[in-house]
């Protein structure tokens, strides 16, 4: 399972709660959690601040 829905759920978090709060739609974290879309740094430091995790964490090498 991609990291950032792990994280999400860990937060007992929609997909459209965490869009709301990173400025994003339902659908934009959707594609990202679907590894169908790359987004910007700038979304990638929202997602990590939003999730209480760093970038290493959520998208760094496996």
């Amino acid at each position: 399972m991609n990291r950032i829905k792990l994280a999400r759920i860990e937060k007992e978090m929609t997909q459209a709660e965490l869009g709301k709060l990173c400025g994003v739609t339902r659908q934009t974290i959707g594609l990202i959690e679907s590894d169908s879309y790359n987004p910007t740094i700038s979304l990638c430091l929202k997602l990590c601040r939003v999730l209480g995790r760093n970038l290493d964490e959520l998208f760094g090498e496996e």
